[in-house]
């Protein structure tokens, strides 16, 4: 028995390589490319007509063009390595080349009615942000606004830029915490709300900084609706490696909003060691499901009370967090204890991590941090198909013509 071929006859009469295995169809990769999400529109590129067009070779290569709103746009890389990850993965494709284009006038006009966006799309403010940290918890009580501040002091440590945006409109919280307590933020001359910073540069954006110090808001769903759409596209948030948004306890309307204006976002469930706590961060995971956002991991919080001696008291009982996280199958990424140093810091507006760095909560919380750096993904460069090799110039010397 001969060998068998590894090439096929073209039309012509020369043989080609034959590709192993079938080769994905334009409406597969098409689907496949739903999971890549324009992060300012909030949209797949596909249901926002992005998608130029597909062109699939008989090598396995799979060429891909995606038109961008603006020439320069900021976000370039990601659409770039979303396309190439989301293809890449389908069966039988050797390679992802991904191009880009420009929307025309009037495709933008177009997708702005669609999206009725009378005042024109986007033009970069979560365009730079990496990651989107939304920290809730089933319900008040559980430290979950100190773990927020105090994960985003330990990502600074870790040399990650890091925001944070107090969506928590009726207990806010995040100015007293981080130390910017009477502070108005200044508009630039682009229109845009420039955050103010706490600390080493973490910047703070939140209800609290245009309502007179501890006023309580009164507010009805449309009005935080608008109000936290303007926190999300009309701050210059500028390059963020991690966005943390503090969500008020519960499953109540701002939760549902954030979770339609950031698809992108994982949540980070806070809830103490005590089963009926657990019970109730549940709810929280069960809403995140409903509304397909991905469960980052689980921190317990107040896992223990550590004296200054360094005793341990399990007065919140144990076991809660890493029950959670079980049956949700997701990590446990920090015991963080309760200390007096870890309330003191939270008063004085100096979160623990900068303040005691060897405090046990300061440990535990630096600990969930790296946990959190570690769920995200590496950016790997985008596979090209290799380039044809140059034509070999000829050998020996050069003869005069007749």
């Amino acid at each position: 028995m001969g060998v068998p071929s590894v090439f096929k006859p073209t039309r012509d009469g020369r043989e080609a390589p034959a590709t192993m295995g079938r080769m994905p169809t334009q409406d597969q990769i098409r689907e496949a490319l739903r999971a890549v999400i324009d992060p300012e529109l909030r949209r797949d590129i596909v249901e926002l007509e992005m998608v130029r067009s597909i062109d699939v070779h008989a090598t396995g290569v799979v060429d891909v063009v995606v038109s961008l709103t603006t020439p320069g746009c900021p976000i370039r890389s990601h659409f770039q390595t979303g396309v190439a990850n989301a293809v890449r993965a389908l069966d039988g494709v050797t390679g992802v080349n991904v191009g880009f284009d420009v929307l025309s006038d009037a495709e933008k006009t177009g997708l702005q009615r669609k999206l009725g966006r009378g005042g024109g799309l986007p033009t970069g403010a979560l365009a730079q942000v990496a990651n989107v940290i939304c920290v809730g918890s089933g319900k008040g009580g559980v430290g979950k606004s100190s773990v927020t501040a105090n994960l985003a002091a330990a990502l600074t440590a870790e040399g990650k830029r890091v925001g944070v945006l107090d969506a928590d409109v009726w207990g806010y919280s995040q100015p007293r915490m981080l130390g910017l307590g009477g502070q108005r933020p200044r508009v630039s001359a682009e229109r845009k709300i420039v955050p103010l910073e706490a600390h080493d540069g973490i910047k703070v954006m939140s209800i609290g900084f245009f309502m007179e110090e501890d006023a309580a808001v009164v507010w009805r769903g449309p009005m935080l609706h608008k109000a936290l759409t303007q926190f999300l596209e009309d701050v210059d948030w500028g390059e963020l490696d991690y966005l943390l948004v503090d969500l008020p306890p519960g499953t109540g309307d701002v939760s549902m909003t954030l979770a339609q204006l950031l698809p992108q976002a994982q949540f980070l469930i806070v809830t103490t060691p005590q089963p009926v706590a657990q019970k109730v961060a549940r709810r929280s995971a069960e809403m995140a499901s409903k509304v397909r956002l991905e469960i980052a991991g689980i921190v317990e919080n107040m896992s223990g009370f550590v004296t200054p001696g360094g005793e341990r008291y399990a007065i919140f009982g144990e076991g809660g967090g890493q029950l959670l996280a079980d049956e949700l199958d997701v990590p446990l990424l920090g015991k963080v204890p309760l200390t007096m140093a870890l309330r003191e810091q939270a008063d004085v507006g100096t979160p623990l991590v900068f303040a005691d760095p060897d405090d046990a909560a300061a440990q535990a919380l630096r600990q969930t941090a790296r946990g959190l750096v570690a769920l995200a993904p590496i950016e790997l460069p985008v596979m090209q198909a290799p380039a044809p090799a140059a034509a070999p110039k000829p050998a020996g010397m050069s003869l005069p013509m007749a």
